[in-house]
């Protein structure tokens, strides 16, 4: 007997591959778009954006209580940042792109034709849904692409605005966004898209990698794991502390990018830590589950996650320097600061994507790169220093996504660089000309104007021949 669920789910599948059908059919069309055609586009996403703003609010309030103005900073304003800067260079990236053609070329140009790569899928995650689809599919749609948009189901509510501004703005043999669980995610990766852009955690990650592998698929992985902060002996301590509370305790610390834990120079730790408290108690006052612009855990799986990390650091002797107030009816978890945290523990063999912060000491400089180098490429190092010497040194010796000197995470809001993981941490990067490169093929192109010395070097070969052969190699 054929149940009503599993047909329901036959229909899913059903209307899944009916979209992808029809987005496959429509992609030259969509592809050959003009400059003008991709900008308008963009500009009617943009009003319409501003025109649920309200409603963009509300609904990451109601999926983690996140604050109306933190949410224009780190949801919206990144999204219309993007926009405007795609918009204001779309017909320079589209232009043919001129390159340089050798000597024993002659008579022929060359340049690169920059095409879409036809219908795209976007998978993003939960802890900055609105910026961390939409950001992506700016770049996808300034490309020429067919796009299918998979939000997270953990954020429901603004997954209901993102698919009414999707469909108010685009049809869906251009743009669909589908909402669902991992039975979804699973269905849309059988399917032979042209490329995969996935934001989430590197086990995830592998998973998409593999499925797409099957279709020789091409992906953008932008991933995560624990990105180190260093402030040194000659670090504004101040600056230090005040730019780090903010970038960690940012919704409730759940960002790809934040500083996962501290090395802080032995001789600066008892102020550094003095100091951060400071900047906690400035931000969230005397009681963070009275504040509204600390926002929640995204669920109970995720605070129950952290709340096992806790327990399991405390248990390996781990001491609590501050915080450690949770509620569990509302997926509270106060800022931490935690000292003497076990290397092994879960707190630091894991991603942490949460309100905790580890904090460590180091004595040499030498020694600590070498730590930070035997762990997996982070997504972002941060680096607090005035020593251009210590600066240079950490960045020539570690391998790392992106990051900052001084500041931690605002490198995401600059368009004009790559932002993206290395291997464990991500593939590919994204943001501005980068992220409209991840969504096209560069295709070369070379034009014979002119008769040119290889059409003398076609069989039979002879001695004279392989004397131009051997001047060619020699000096072209």
């Amino acid at each position: 007997m054929i149940t009503a669920e599993v047909q329901n789910k036959v229909s899913d599948v059903q209307q899944i591959r009916a979209l992808f059908e029809s987005q496959k059919a429509n992609q030259y069309a969509i592809g050959n778009s003009s400059v003008s055609e991709r900008r308008t586009k963009l500009s009617k996403l943009h009003k319409t954006i501003l025109h649920y703003r309200t409603d963009i609010k509300k609904a990451l309030h109601d999926d983690f209580r996140k604050h109306p103005s933190e949410v224009d900073m780190t949801d919206i304003y990144p999204v219309i940042s993007e926009i405007k800067h795609a918009k204001s260079h779309l017909a320079s990236w589209m232009k043919d792109q001129s390159v340089h053609t050798p000597l024993a070329l002659l008579g022929s140009s060359s340049y690169i034709k920059y095409e879409p790569k036809g219908v795209v899928l976007i998978i993003s995650p939960w802890n900055f849904p609105f910026n961390l689809t939409f950001g992506p599919f700016v770049s996808a749609i300034a490309a020429g692409n067919c796009v299918m948009i998979k939000p997270s189901e953990m954020t429901p509510h603004i997954a209901k605005v993102m698919h009414k501004i999707v469909t108010e703005v685009f049809e869906p043999n251009e743009v669909a966004l589908i909402e669902g669980g991992i039975e979804t995610s699973t269905e849309l990766l059988k399917l032979p898209f042209n490329h995969i852009f996935f934001t989430g955690a590197p086990s995830i990650g592998k998973v998409v990698m593999e499925a797409a592998a099957k279709n020789l698929t091409s992906v953008t992985l932008e991933l995560g794991g624990k990105s180190p902060t260093i402030v040194d002996e000659t670090a504004d301590l101040e600056l230090a502390a005040k730019r780090i509370a903010w970038a960690k305790w940012a919704n409730n610390g759940q960002i790809c990018i934040a500083p996962d834990f501290v090395y802080v120079h032995e001789s600066q730790k008892d102020k550094f830590l003095s100091m951060t408290q400071k900047y906690i108690q400035q931000y969230y006052g005397n009681d963070a589950a009275t504040e509204p612009s600390y926002n929640r855990i995204v669920n109970r799986r995720h605070f129950d996650r952290l709340k096992s990390y806790i327990d399991d650091a405390v248990s390996k002797g781990a001491n609590i320097i501050t915080g450690g107030q949770l509620k569990e009816a509302e997926n509270f978890i106060a800022p931490m600061i935690m000292t003497n945290v076990d290397k092994k523990s879960a707190l630091m063999t894991n991603e942490i994507f949460g309100p905790i912060l580890p904090v460590y000491t180091y004595d040499k400089l030498e020694d600590l790169v070498e730590e930070i180098r035997s762990g997996e490429k982070p997504l972002a190092l941060y680096i607090f220093s005035k020593n251009n010497k210590n600066i240079n040194y950490i960045l020539n010796n570690t391998r790392a996504g992106g990051g900052c000197i001084n500041h931690c995470a605002v490198h995401f809001y600059n368009t004009n660089l790559p932002f993206g993981g290395s291997n464990n941490s991500g593939i590919g990067k994204s943001h501005g000309f980068e992220g409209f490169k991840s969504f096209s093929n560069g295709r070369g192109i070379l034009k014979q104007h002119l008769p040119n010395a290889l059409e003398l070097l076609v069989p039979p070969f002879n001695t004279f021949k392989q004397k131009i052969i051997d001047l060619t190699i020699k000096y072209f």
